[in-house]
Protein backbone atom coordinates (compact mmCIF):
# COMPACT_ATOMS: atom_id res chain seq x y z
CA UNK A 1 0.00 0.00 0.00
CA UNK A 2 1.25 3.59 -0.84
CA UNK A 3 2.52 5.12 2.11
CA UNK A 4 0.86 7.57 3.73
CA UNK A 5 -2.31 7.16 1.19
CA UNK A 6 -5.50 7.01 2.90
CA UNK A 7 -7.26 2.65 2.77
CA UNK A 8 -11.16 2.98 2.18
CA UNK A 9 -11.56 1.62 5.80
CA UNK A 10 -9.91 4.77 7.11
CA UNK A 11 -11.92 7.09 4.64
CA UNK A 12 -14.95 5.07 5.46
CA UNK A 13 -14.88 5.17 9.54
CA UNK A 14 -13.96 8.71 8.90
CA UNK A 15 -17.22 9.37 7.06
CA UNK A 16 -19.20 7.89 10.09
CA UNK A 17 -21.30 10.19 12.72
CA UNK A 18 -19.61 10.42 15.77
CA UNK A 19 -22.97 11.23 17.50
CA UNK A 20 -24.83 8.41 15.63
CA UNK A 21 -24.63 5.35 18.22
CA UNK A 22 -27.37 5.38 21.01
CA UNK A 23 -29.71 3.97 18.98
CA UNK A 24 -28.53 0.17 18.86
CA UNK A 25 -25.93 1.18 21.84
CA UNK A 26 -27.67 -1.98 24.41
CA UNK A 27 -30.68 -3.34 24.03
CA UNK A 28 -32.47 -3.71 20.76
CA UNK A 29 -35.86 -1.42 20.55
CA UNK A 30 -39.02 -3.25 20.76
CA UNK A 31 -40.29 -1.62 17.27
CA UNK A 32 -37.20 -3.20 15.14
CA UNK A 33 -37.31 -6.43 16.83
CA UNK A 34 -39.47 -7.77 14.15
CA UNK A 35 -36.38 -7.36 11.66
CA UNK A 36 -33.36 -9.65 11.52
CA UNK A 37 -30.86 -7.66 12.63
CA UNK A 38 -27.69 -8.34 10.81
CA UNK A 39 -24.57 -6.03 10.05
CA UNK A 40 -23.09 -7.12 7.14
CA UNK A 41 -20.54 -5.38 6.70
CA UNK A 42 -17.94 -5.78 9.19
CA UNK A 43 -13.85 -5.83 9.54
CA UNK A 44 -11.96 -7.47 12.42
CA UNK A 45 -9.33 -4.87 11.80
CA UNK A 46 -8.59 -2.90 15.40
CA UNK A 47 -11.15 -5.07 16.85
CA UNK A 48 -10.42 -8.79 16.89
CA UNK A 49 -12.96 -11.99 16.29
CA UNK A 50 -13.99 -12.32 20.10
CA UNK A 51 -14.56 -9.01 20.91
CA UNK A 52 -16.65 -8.66 17.69
CA UNK A 53 -18.76 -11.45 19.30
CA UNK A 54 -18.98 -9.60 22.54
CA UNK A 55 -20.34 -5.94 21.09
CA UNK A 56 -22.56 -8.44 18.90
CA UNK A 57 -23.73 -10.33 21.40
CA UNK A 58 -24.60 -6.73 23.34
CA UNK A 59 -26.06 -4.81 20.45
CA UNK A 60 -28.42 -8.09 19.49
CA UNK A 61 -26.83 -7.56 16.11
CA UNK A 62 -26.01 -10.24 14.12
CA UNK A 63 -22.42 -9.99 12.32
CA UNK A 64 -21.28 -10.67 8.58
CA UNK A 65 -17.55 -10.91 8.77
CA UNK A 66 -15.76 -9.77 5.71
CA UNK A 67 -11.84 -9.81 4.38
CA UNK A 68 -10.82 -8.01 0.95
CA UNK A 69 -10.64 -10.46 -1.47
CA UNK A 70 -8.81 -10.00 -4.55
CA UNK A 71 -5.60 -10.03 -6.09
CA UNK A 72 -2.19 -8.63 -4.42
CA UNK A 73 -2.57 -5.52 -6.78
CA UNK A 74 -5.47 -4.53 -4.66
CA UNK A 75 -3.65 -2.70 -1.53
CA UNK A 76 -5.16 -3.10 1.76
CA UNK A 77 -3.92 -4.53 5.02
CA UNK A 78 -4.97 -7.98 4.16
CA UNK A 79 -6.11 -8.83 0.92
CA UNK A 80 -6.72 -12.48 0.18
CA UNK A 81 -5.45 -14.18 -2.66
CA UNK A 82 -5.61 -17.60 -3.18
CA UNK A 83 -7.72 -20.64 -1.69
CA UNK A 84 -5.69 -21.16 1.29
CA UNK A 85 -5.69 -17.72 2.54
CA UNK A 86 -9.47 -18.10 1.82
CA UNK A 87 -9.95 -21.44 3.84
CA UNK A 88 -8.40 -19.83 6.45
CA UNK A 89 -10.20 -17.23 6.88
CA UNK A 90 -13.21 -19.53 6.27
CA UNK A 91 -12.15 -21.65 9.30
CA UNK A 92 -11.54 -19.35 11.56
CA UNK A 93 -15.43 -18.51 11.67
CA UNK A 94 -16.34 -21.73 11.82
CA UNK A 95 -18.73 -22.42 14.45
CA UNK A 96 -19.21 -18.63 15.34
CA UNK A 97 -22.49 -17.09 15.36
CA UNK A 98 -21.58 -15.35 12.45
CA UNK A 99 -22.00 -15.30 8.38
CA UNK A 100 -18.47 -15.56 6.40
CA UNK A 101 -18.53 -13.16 4.05
CA UNK A 102 -15.48 -11.60 1.39
CA UNK A 103 -15.74 -8.18 -0.26
CA UNK A 104 -13.94 -8.74 -3.64
CA UNK A 105 -12.05 -5.98 -5.42
CA UNK A 106 -11.91 -5.01 -8.78
CA UNK A 107 -13.35 -7.51 -11.56
CA UNK A 108 -10.92 -10.22 -11.54
CA UNK A 109 -10.97 -11.70 -8.17
CA UNK A 110 -12.82 -14.24 -9.16
CA UNK A 111 -9.62 -15.61 -11.00
CA UNK A 112 -7.99 -16.09 -7.67
CA UNK A 113 -10.47 -18.77 -6.43
CA UNK A 114 -11.58 -22.04 -7.08
CA UNK A 115 -15.74 -22.36 -7.29
CA UNK A 116 -15.22 -25.49 -4.48
CA UNK A 117 -13.97 -22.78 -1.61
CA UNK A 118 -15.93 -19.29 -2.08
CA UNK A 119 -19.12 -21.66 -2.19
CA UNK A 120 -18.18 -22.10 1.62
CA UNK A 121 -18.97 -18.71 1.92
CA UNK A 122 -22.50 -17.43 3.23
CA UNK A 123 -22.41 -14.09 0.82
CA UNK A 124 -20.17 -12.35 -1.21
CA UNK A 125 -20.19 -8.45 -1.33
CA UNK A 126 -18.68 -5.67 -3.19
CA UNK A 127 -18.53 -2.24 -3.99
CA UNK A 128 -17.52 0.54 -7.31
CA UNK A 129 -15.71 2.36 -5.63
CA UNK A 130 -12.42 1.34 -7.47
CA UNK A 131 -12.93 2.78 -10.58
CA UNK A 132 -10.96 2.08 -14.19
CA UNK A 133 -8.50 5.45 -15.11
CA UNK A 134 -7.18 7.03 -17.50
CA UNK A 135 -4.44 4.79 -17.75
CA UNK A 136 -6.97 1.90 -17.39
CA UNK A 137 -5.33 1.07 -14.32
CA UNK A 138 -7.35 0.80 -11.25
CA UNK A 139 -8.15 3.88 -9.31
CA UNK A 140 -9.32 3.82 -5.66
CA UNK A 141 -11.87 7.17 -5.78
CA UNK A 142 -11.64 8.54 -2.66
CA UNK A 143 -8.04 9.02 -2.49
CA UNK A 144 -6.43 12.45 -3.19
CA UNK A 145 -4.86 12.19 -6.63
CA UNK A 146 -8.18 10.36 -8.24
CA UNK A 147 -9.73 13.49 -9.65
CA UNK A 148 -6.19 13.66 -11.68
CA UNK A 149 -6.17 9.85 -13.18
CA UNK A 150 -9.82 9.80 -13.57
CA UNK A 151 -11.42 12.15 -15.78
CA UNK A 152 -14.49 13.82 -13.86
CA UNK A 153 -14.08 17.27 -15.96
CA UNK A 154 -17.18 16.32 -17.41
CA UNK A 155 -19.13 15.57 -14.89
CA UNK A 156 -22.16 13.55 -16.04
CA UNK A 157 -19.88 12.26 -19.33
CA UNK A 158 -18.19 10.21 -15.81
CA UNK A 159 -21.87 10.10 -13.78
CA UNK A 160 -22.61 8.28 -16.71
CA UNK A 161 -19.59 5.83 -16.93
CA UNK A 162 -19.92 5.65 -13.08
CA UNK A 163 -22.92 4.19 -13.60
CA UNK A 164 -22.05 2.05 -16.49
CA UNK A 165 -19.74 0.70 -13.87
CA UNK A 166 -21.99 -0.31 -11.56
CA UNK A 167 -23.98 -2.69 -13.81
CA UNK A 168 -20.97 -4.25 -15.43
CA UNK A 169 -19.84 -5.15 -11.98
CA UNK A 170 -23.41 -6.47 -10.79
CA UNK A 171 -23.68 -8.28 -14.70
CA UNK A 172 -20.08 -10.02 -14.68
CA UNK A 173 -19.71 -11.30 -10.99
CA UNK A 174 -21.33 -13.33 -8.79
CA UNK A 175 -22.37 -11.24 -5.65
CA UNK A 176 -24.65 -10.63 -3.25
CA UNK A 177 -24.54 -7.46 -1.94
CA UNK A 178 -23.38 -4.58 -3.63
CA UNK A 179 -22.20 -1.89 -0.86
CA UNK A 180 -21.36 1.71 -0.50
CA UNK A 181 -24.37 2.43 -3.21
CA UNK A 182 -24.78 5.77 -4.92
CA UNK A 183 -21.29 6.74 -3.02
CA UNK A 184 -19.67 10.12 -4.75
CA UNK A 185 -15.99 10.86 -4.94
CA UNK A 186 -15.43 14.18 -4.09
CA UNK A 187 -15.54 16.56 -6.84
CA UNK A 188 -19.39 15.54 -7.08
CA UNK A 189 -20.31 14.45 -3.81
CA UNK A 190 -21.95 17.54 -2.86
CA UNK A 191 -24.70 17.14 -5.33
CA UNK A 192 -25.78 13.72 -5.04
CA UNK A 193 -29.49 14.71 -5.66
CA UNK A 194 -28.49 16.46 -8.98
CA UNK A 195 -25.88 13.85 -10.23
CA UNK A 196 -27.97 10.89 -9.13
CA UNK A 197 -31.04 11.99 -11.60
CA UNK A 198 -34.05 9.28 -11.96
CA UNK A 199 -32.83 7.95 -15.41
CA UNK A 200 -29.16 6.83 -13.01
CA UNK A 201 -31.18 5.14 -10.72
CA UNK A 202 -33.27 3.26 -12.84
CA UNK A 203 -30.02 1.77 -14.52
CA UNK A 204 -28.73 0.93 -11.24
CA UNK A 205 -32.36 -0.44 -9.54
CA UNK A 206 -33.22 -2.57 -13.21
CA UNK A 207 -29.51 -4.51 -12.93
CA UNK A 208 -29.89 -4.68 -9.16
CA UNK A 209 -33.03 -6.38 -9.63
CA UNK A 210 -32.09 -8.35 -13.01
CA UNK A 211 -28.98 -10.11 -11.63
CA UNK A 212 -30.52 -10.84 -7.89
CA UNK A 213 -28.32 -7.89 -5.96
CA UNK A 214 -28.93 -6.71 -2.81
CA UNK A 215 -28.38 -3.01 -2.63
CA UNK A 216 -26.39 -2.21 1.00
CA UNK A 217 -27.98 0.48 3.32
CA UNK A 218 -24.78 2.05 4.29
CA UNK A 219 -24.64 3.82 8.50
CA UNK A 220 -21.66 4.96 8.08
CA UNK A 221 -21.97 6.97 4.63
CA UNK A 222 -26.00 7.43 5.55
CA UNK A 223 -26.44 6.37 1.61
CA UNK A 224 -28.31 5.74 -0.12
CA UNK A 225 -30.33 8.60 0.45
CA UNK A 226 -34.35 7.89 0.80
CA UNK A 227 -35.34 8.49 -2.89
CA UNK A 228 -32.95 6.22 -3.84
CA UNK A 229 -34.30 3.33 -1.82
CA UNK A 230 -37.74 4.31 -2.17
CA UNK A 231 -37.43 3.24 -5.85
CA UNK A 232 -35.23 -0.18 -5.18
CA UNK A 233 -37.77 -1.32 -2.87
CA UNK A 234 -40.64 -0.61 -5.08
CA UNK A 235 -39.14 -2.53 -8.07
CA UNK A 236 -38.39 -5.43 -5.38
CA UNK A 237 -34.41 -5.27 -4.94
CA UNK A 238 -33.64 -6.83 -1.39
CA UNK A 239 -31.46 -4.13 0.92
CA UNK A 240 -29.23 -5.42 3.62
CA UNK A 241 -27.88 -2.98 6.93
CA UNK A 242 -23.91 -2.35 7.02
CA UNK A 243 -21.82 -0.21 9.45
CA UNK A 244 -18.51 -0.67 7.73
CA UNK A 245 -17.72 1.17 11.26
CA UNK A 246 -14.29 0.09 12.66
CA UNK A 247 -13.87 -1.00 16.48
CA UNK A 248 -16.07 -0.44 18.89
CA UNK A 249 -18.95 1.37 17.23
CA UNK A 250 -19.49 -1.80 14.70
CA UNK A 251 -22.66 -3.02 14.29
CA UNK A 252 -24.42 0.34 15.00
CA UNK A 253 -27.15 0.80 12.64
CA UNK A 254 -28.72 4.06 13.14
CA UNK A 255 -29.09 5.29 9.56
CA UNK A 256 -29.93 1.82 8.29
CA UNK A 257 -32.98 1.56 11.24
CA UNK A 258 -34.01 4.75 10.45
CA UNK A 259 -34.76 3.90 6.75
CA UNK A 260 -36.22 1.18 7.29
CA UNK A 261 -38.93 3.08 9.31
CA UNK A 262 -39.17 5.34 6.78
CA UNK A 263 -39.80 2.57 4.27
CA UNK A 264 -41.79 0.55 5.98
CA UNK A 265 -39.19 -2.27 5.29
CA UNK A 266 -40.73 -5.86 6.56
CA UNK A 267 -38.67 -9.28 7.18
CA UNK A 268 -39.22 -10.40 3.07
CA UNK A 269 -37.08 -6.72 1.80
CA UNK A 270 -34.47 -7.38 3.69
CA UNK A 271 -31.17 -9.60 2.19
CA UNK A 272 -30.74 -13.49 3.64
CA UNK A 273 -27.60 -15.52 2.48
CA UNK A 274 -28.50 -17.43 -0.09
CA UNK A 275 -29.38 -21.76 1.10
CA UNK A 276 -26.33 -23.96 -0.67
CA UNK A 277 -27.53 -24.97 -3.92
CA UNK A 278 -28.49 -21.47 -4.76
CA UNK A 279 -25.81 -19.23 -3.71
CA UNK A 280 -24.82 -16.77 -7.16
CA UNK A 281 -21.30 -18.33 -7.88
CA UNK A 282 -23.54 -21.72 -8.22
CA UNK A 283 -26.72 -20.05 -10.66
CA UNK A 284 -25.38 -17.55 -12.30
CA UNK A 285 -24.41 -17.45 -15.53
CA UNK A 286 -21.28 -15.49 -16.23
Amino acid sequence: MEENSPTRRGFLAGAAVVGACSALGGAVPSEEAALPLVDYHVHLDNLGLERALEISKRRGVKFGIVEHAGTKENKYPIVLSNDEELKRHITSLEGKPVYKGIQTEWTDWMGCFSKAVVVQLDYVLTDAMTFPGRDGQRVKLWERDAPQRVDMADREAFMDRYVAWYVEIMAKQPIDILANATWLPAPLAGEWDAFWTPGRVRRVVEAALKYGVAIEISSSLKLPKLSFLRVAKEAGVKLSFGSNIRGERVGTLDYCLAMAKELGLRREDLFSPAPPGRRPIEIRTL
